[in-house]
């Protein structure tokens, strides 16, 4: 009988002993590794896994346990209390959970504490709660990046004092970037659905080590909705349906989602149709934001109208239709395949800051200005595979392919004669990336090859609209293939358990060939084929140290290029009016250099400072100078005597900036937040002279209180950004008047602005959820810096979503 007694007690006291606790995250619900779980007296420390899981048979049932992640709230349990929580606990952020995981540095899934560079993301919640119209819109809601818009279906990030070909777009790790985007804005993001992004990362300074050429001021990794296997046999499906609307832009949108599958293989269906009216501005601002007068054609003339509502700015209206298909294969745990198909198209939509372009006569420049429909398509096929070899643990092979079609149709004010300028780009790429992981040293190897090829087909036609008549006219670029051939590598090693290091080398062979025959006619250009062929050395090293639980730093230093592409080599085009710019066949790539320092600090476990200052120099910028065509400094381009301008590699771009960010979380339901980016760029416009560079904003930044339980939250955000005199405007912006205000001398400015707004999300049920909105409550009439056409005034947004 004793026996029997004390068996059972050793059973029960063992089986006690042996449970496995397991951590979440209190809003995610999502499991947390590297929690610390400890026992202060005996100095017993264990750690919990990537399911979160901690095993308990190191304690004993009298242990006061000390439960501690860094941007977690601490808490403190005893044995049983454990118990009576059923061994499942959850932790609540403090501020900011530093602990999450990010895959834009590597490729790789990696924690964030371990990448010696910022990086900023932006959830699917935080897009739910927002209501960002287009993916620039949502790259704009981080605060960390400023978006620059020529007409309302666009969207042209600046970042770091960069901007368009001089970033790089990454979707699933695939770049978007191809050999003709080009120097000036931007508004190819437009093209990815903000319904169908899973997660957004941005991760800023030079990514050329992973990502090669364009990666300079930084990396915008968009993560689509990933097909989700099921544990059992049973086939499960689950989604959502969105419908939305707003009154600034009158915007009727639509978004369903599948997920669907089983135990070895699934998929995702996706689909939106976006149909955006013309964009009302605000009532309160500068008057020559306003649109007084519109452009209409009747009996075969162009007349000046009075616009109704000068509020109203037409045209600006554009529909677009979004597709993405995704499937998943699992034969085995050591293998996964997926194959991805992104399609989207917009219809024509107007170039709105050169329908406000007025001749000094009075008289408008263009009658018509609008971008045909853009179409983007991408298959991507992806292999992982996990092997404990000696060469790699973990293997991604990814083959895509992109097709990038767009046009630029443009007609002069009562001239018959409609130009129109077509593009396609067949944009080809395989990477093979690599993991090693030596876990007895803390070592990991991240490494891989990238082949990319683009092929660019350009044409132009000109058409006369009274005759009918038909006929070929320049085209905008050469035919061409432009092609990258990269080999890279990054080596991270952990000295201690307070810092790491993390370095890295690229080397990249690009080459461009085109062929400028078929302009010859138009445009007597010295050569009819170029042919470059250059070579880019790259590296990095950062240093990652965290010194106490409630403080890390980082420093980085990096190098990035830009590879000339067909954009800078072989464009003509009319880049302000009276000039013209021409190809130049003899360019190098840009190189930049970038030092970047990195402060954060928790105090109390409630409030988290994050300072991060860096410097980035470019040399070799390629810049517009003066230029000859056969020993002539002008000529005639669409129908227009113009100063003939070529890109050079004559210049530096030197940028300045800081970057911060406080956070305050007054208890699990209320936090405070903001951000503030300061940047100041100096560039060699011409020769001997310096301007402000063209991309660095003004001081711009964000502010938010917010309020959150288990079926509300509440956002009240303030955006702002700063101005600039005439005299602090680049120089080339201030030959674009009519983008600007005008100050008390007759001289444009870009005034500074401050919006105020509500937004909220409701849980009504598990199975639907509201979204309301009230922006710019207090119908501020603002262009942001750059921007020809003005951001939406005061404005209701309502979105209805049933997640089944």
């Amino acid at each position: 009988m004793r026996i029997s007694i004390f068996l059972c007690f050793y059973l029960t006291t063992f089986h006690s002993f042996s449970q496995t606790l397991v951590i979440k995250d209190w809003e995610s619900k999502k499991p947390l590794e590297f929690v610390t779980v400890t026992d202060l007296e005996r100095k017993i420390l264990v750690v919990s896994n990537e399911k979160g899981e901690v095993d308990l048979s190191s304690f004993t049932p009298i242990d006061k346990l000390e439960i501690r992640l860094f941007g977690y709230r601490t808490l403190t349990k005893t044995y049983s209390q454990l118990q009576v929580e059923n061994f499942t606990l959850y932790l609540n952020p403090s501020v900011v959970n530093l602990q999450q995981a990010v895959v834009s540095a590597t490729k790789w899934e990696q924690n964030r504490q371990e990448i010696p560079s910022k990086i900023t993301s932006t959830s699917k919640a935080n897009r739910e709660l927002l209501n960002p119209q287009t993916a620039a819109d949502l790259l704009g809601i981080s605060g960390d990046v400023f978006i620059q818009k020529s007409q309302q279906g666009g969207g042209s990030p600046m970042i770091r004092g960069f901007s368009t070909n001089r970033l790089l777009y990454s979707v699933d790790g695939v770049r978007m970037n191809t050999a003709i985007f080009r120097s000036g804005n931007l508004h190819n993001v437009i093209s990815l659905d903000p319904f169908a992004i899973e997660n957004l990362e941005v991760f800023f300074g030079p990514g050329s080590i992973i990502y090669g050429s364009d990666a300079i001021g930084a990396v915008m990794s968009f993560q689509t909705l990933n097909p989700e296997l099921v544990e059992n046999e049973n086939k499960k499906v689950k989604g959502s349906i969105t419908l939305r609307g707003n009154t600034a832009n009158n915007e009727k949108t639509g978004h369903v989602h599948l997920k669907y599958g089983g135990r070895n293989w699934a998929g995702v269906s996706s689909i939106t149709r976006n149909d955006f009216g013309d964009l009302r501005m605000g009532s309160r601002g500068p008057e020559e934001f306003k649109r007084p007068v519109i452009i209409e054609r009747e009996d075969g003339i162009d007349r000046i109208s009075p616009n109704p509502n000068p509020l109203i700015q037409v045209p600006t209206g554009y529909q677009q239709t979004s597709l993405m298909q995704k499937i998943r294969y699992v034969p085995k745990d050591r293998w996964d395949f997926q194959y991805a198909f992104h399609y989207s198209e917009t219809s024509d939509f107007p170039r709105y800051d050169r329908l406000i372009r007025f001749r000094p006569n009075g008289i408008p420049r263009s009658a018509e200005w609008f971008y045909g429909p853009q179409i983007w398509m991408m298959n991507h096929f992806k292999v992982s595979h996990r092997n404990n070899s000696r060469f790699f643990d973990q293997m991604n092979l990814s083959l895509s392919h992109q097709k990038f079609e767009e046009s630029r149709v443009d007609r002069n004010f009562n001239d018959p004669i409609r130009r129109t300028r077509n593009e396609k780009v067949d944009a080809y790429a395989v990477n093979l990336d690599f993991l090693k992981e030596w876990p007895e040293k803390e070592t990991k190897l991240f490494y891989g090859a990238e082949l990319v090829s683009n092929k660019v087909n350009s044409n132009g036609t000109e058409l006369d609209i009274l005759t009918g008549i038909s006929s070929r006219s320049a085209s905008r670029y050469p035919n061409a293939n432009w092609g990258s051939q990269a080999l890279y590598a990054n080596f991270q090693q952990r000295l201690s358990t307070k810092s790491l290091i993390q370095s890295g080398i690229r080397y990249n062979r690009f080459t461009l060939d085109a062929d400028f025959s078929q302009n010859l006619e138009f445009y007597p250009l010295p050569f009819s084929k170029s042919k470059n062929e250059k070579g880019a050395l790259n590296g990095s090293l950062g240093w990652v140290y965290t010194p106490q639980e409630t403080w890390i730093f980082h420093v980085n230093a990096s190098t990035g290029f830009r590879a000339p592409n067909v954009d800078d080599i072989g464009k003509v085009f009319d880049s302000e009016p009276g000039t013209v710019l021409i190809p130049n066949p003899n360019l190098k790539a840009e190189y930049a250099y970038n030092l970047e320092v990195n402060a954060g600090k928790i105090i109390s476990e409630s409030i988290m400072l994050d300072f991060t200052t860096y410097y980035t120099k470019l040399n070799n910028a390629l810049v517009r100078r003066e230029a000859t065509l056969n020993d002539k400094d002008s000529i005639i381009y669409d129908g227009e005597l113009s100063r003939v301008l070529s890109l050079q590699n004559a210049a530096f771009v030197e940028i300045i900036g800081i970057q911060a960010a406080l956070e305050v979380k007054f208890d699990k339901n209320w936090t405070f937040s903001s951000k503030l980016n300061i940047q100041k760029g100096t560039e060699e416009p011409e020769y001997g002279t310096r301007s402000p560079s063209r991309h660095a904003p003004p001081t711009f930044g964000v502010s938010r209180l917010e309020y959150k339980n288990s079926k509300l939250r509440v956002q009240l955000f303030s955006e702002y950004a700063g101005g600039f005199r005439f005299d602090q405007l680049p120089l080339e912006e201030r030959g674009k008047p009519e983008l600007y205000a005008i100050d008390e001398n007759g001289r444009p400015y870009s005034p500074s602005w401050v919006t105020l707004n509500l937004v909220s999300k409701y849980q009504i049920n598990n199975l639907f959820f509201l979204s309301a909105g009230f922006e710019n409550i207090t119908d501020v009439r603002y262009r942001t810096y750059s921007s020809g056409v003005a951001a939406p005034g005061r404005n209701f947004t309502l979105s209805l979503t049933a997640n089944f």
